[in-house]
């Protein structure tokens, strides 16, 4: 059975977001690599389908693909992606063979997440002016981040009926549609408070549920979280590369220097697999070490 590239990517689309239940993110990320690799493909093998391909033609493809200053990661990425496309194929049963099963994706080392000390978190906080219109809703966003440890699509997707305030938890909706209970602090629901206060003013609320909202009355997006917290950063005069999920890995991090239980962690963050929040270990290991060179008399 033969299929064309177009096809194939169209029902690979389907199948990620219907059965997978990846993010829309997730989805044009695998799409936009299997583009590049039809491209190639088209331009550089004669056009062949996705079914002729073999494991030279995604080895050339693979040595030709631009990396970058983080080639590895990138193409280990890359490779990922055309894994699960001939794995997607083969269950559909649109080919026969497995292009992909002598690939080899390069080593990674491990890539410590940038983490924000608690003094750099308060003066980052310290930064937001609360005379301007967003200054509350900006504090009570950074405190239910990193008091919840949150990715941004599930800040900007959080509901007020998501807040259970007398039991102490919101409700978070994560990958997959996946939900989870997670505490949160008394600092968080003070800030979301004076938000709300401030909220009411708006002259039109488009989603009178959704928490977060711009000067519009519509659900904050993700590009605005960045852009709000780069701002933030420059005007607290920290110069680490840092982004929403600085305090997702800074949420996690403190609470396992604090000696909280890796399975609580894992929970909270809504990692399937606790490899995942191990990270966090090293993490903390990194702080120990640095903490010995800067106090310990011998060192």
């Amino acid at each position: 059975m033969t299929i064309t590239w177009q096809e194939a990517e169209r029902s690979f689309g389907s199948y990620l977001r219907i059965e997978k239940s990846l993010s829309p993110n997730s989805v044009e990320a695998y799409l936009n690599d299997m583009g590049k690799l039809r491209s190639y493909i088209e331009s550089e093998k004669n056009g062949k389908d996705p079914g002729s391909v073999t494991y030279n033609d995604l080895s050339d493809f693979l040595a030709k693909y631009p990396g970058g200053s983080d080639s590895a990661r990138t193409q280990a990425r890359m490779i990922s992606g055309i894994r699960a496309f001939y794995k997607f194929l083969l269950i559909e049963g649109t080919v026969t063979d497995n292009p992909t099963t002598l690939l080899e994706s390069p080593k990674l080392g491990l890539r410590l997440p940038e983490v924000l000390t608690i003094e750099e978190i308060d003066r980052l906080i310290g930064a937001i002016d609360l005379s301007k219109p967003e200054g509350h809703r900006n504090r009570a966003m950074i405190e239910t981040m990193y008091s919840c440890g949150l990715r941004v699509s599930e800040l900007v997707n959080m509901k007020l009926t998501d807040i259970h305030r007398d039991d102490g938890f919101v409700t978070v909706t994560g990958k997959g549609n996946k939900q989870r209970l997670v505490p949160v602090g008394r600092t968080a629901l003070r800030e979301i408070d004076s938000y709300f206060e401030k909220r009411k003013l708006l002259p039109v609320i488009t989603d009178q549920n959704v928490l977060f909202l711009n000067r519009r009355g519509k659900r904050l997006s993700r590009v605005m979280v960045f852009t709000i917290i780069k701002g933030l950063a420059t005007a607290a005069g920290i110069s680490k590369n840092i982004s929403p999920h600085t305090f997702r890995h800074s949420f996690a991090t403190h609470l396992v220097q604090g000696g909280a239980d890796l399975r609580a962690v894992q929970e909270m963050l809504g990692h399937e697999s606790i490899t995942t929040t191990e990270l966090y270990t090293h993490i903390d290991r990194s702080f120990l070490r640095d903490t010995l060179i800067m106090f310990h008399p011998r060192s």
